[in-house]
């Protein structure tokens, strides 16, 4: 394999610290990660390494320099991020878009969200364009996590009155037996992921004054019986788990000036009788295609928690296709 070089050099100073990392630790990061070696001199990085390897390792500095000039910060998961994202064709588009138009955020009281991989970029768009979205795919991709985040942001702006959040009350594998409490104790432990997305993105104050006052509300699924549910954002989190009726019932919830997000993955299903009684795979094959649904389809390769949870989905289920 041929051998190149190459010289990048950076205007803002400042940036550099941040940008290297302490004790040039994101540097590091970069050279393991791709093979390549990179000096530093002043404001100018130097790489050396196989020529395809020196190319997206100055694409991907460049990537995490842009980031830190338009304030998004810069951690080891944004920077494994930005290097899986160097492999996608479209790579060059999300970089540019940051600098030279729209940029692909979501803002909200505590975070400002951007995409960590190409399908993420994808699954954004289809969030503020689409009426009812089914994102599948393993866990660690951010499907629950964005449409939580996409939500929120609708619903400090105003685009939408209520924030929704559902989800199957299903064990997954065991059975807890008898829980204490209401019914708020006995479903909220099914509910937890949601919940901690939630105060991810907005004050715990807020949360919980909008959860008294029903501006939020995070229910499971059989409460969705009977409603129509307008100028709302609703979510269904672990929809696998639904059986084809409750998914007919949810989907047709779906009221004036809102959006749905239905959240799984096809390959988790806890209920009885397996993958034939999901009502999440039923809907997509009925659905995908029709005006209005957005599918969005995340791999092991989209999965942006520690890159070891990728390899594990991989190794269970198998390449990413």
């Amino acid at each position: 394999m041929r051998r190149a070089q190459v010289d990048i050099s950076f205007d803002n100073q400042s940036l550099l610290g941040a940008l290297f990392g302490q004790f040039d630790a994101n540097l590091v990061q970069v050279e393991n990660r791709l093979g390549v070696f990179i000096s530093a001199r002043g404001n100018q990085l130097h790489i050396e390494g196989p020529e395809d390897s020196v190319a997206r390792a100055r694409d991907v500095l460049k990537a995490m320099y842009d980031r830190l000039a338009i304030g998004q910060d810069l951690d080891a998961g944004a920077i494994e991020a930005v290097i899986a994202m160097s492999d996608e064709p479209t790579f060059d588009g999300i970089v540019d878009a940051d600098i030279k138009g729209p940029p692909i955020m979501i803002r909200t009281r505590r975070k400002t969200i951007v995409p960590r991989s190409a399908m993420q970029a994808t699954y954004m768009r289809s969030l503020v364009r689409d009426d009812i979205i089914f994102a599948l795919g393993p866990a660690g991709t951010g499907k629950t996590y964005l449409a939580v985040a996409q939500a929120v942001a609708q619903l400090i702006t105003g685009s939408v009155q209520r924030l929704i959040l559902s989800r199957p009350a299903v064990e997954a594998g065991e059975k807890l037996g008898f829980l204490p409490g209401d019914m708020k104790d006995k479903v909220d432990p099914y509910l937890r992921p949601l919940y901690d997305a939630l105060y991810d993105c907005m004050p715990p104050e807020q949360v919980e004054r909008r959860l008294a006052s029903g501006e939020i509300e995070i229910a499971p699924i059989a409460f969705m019986r009977g409603r129509t549910l307008a100028d709302a954002f609703v979510i269904l989190d672990e929809a696998q788990n639904t059986t084809r009726e409750q998914m007919k019932m949810f989907l047709t919830r779906f009221g004036q000036n809102s959006r749905m997000v239905v959240c799984g993955d096809p390959r988790q299903v806890d209920i009885p009788g397996g993958d034939r009684m999901s009502g999440l795979a039923d809907a997509v094959e009925k659905l995908e295609g029709v005006e209005g649904f957005g599918t969005i389809r995340f791999t092991a390769a989209d999965v942006v928690r520690h890159p070891i949870v990728g390899r594990i989905v991989e190794a269970y289920e198998g390449p990413a296709s």
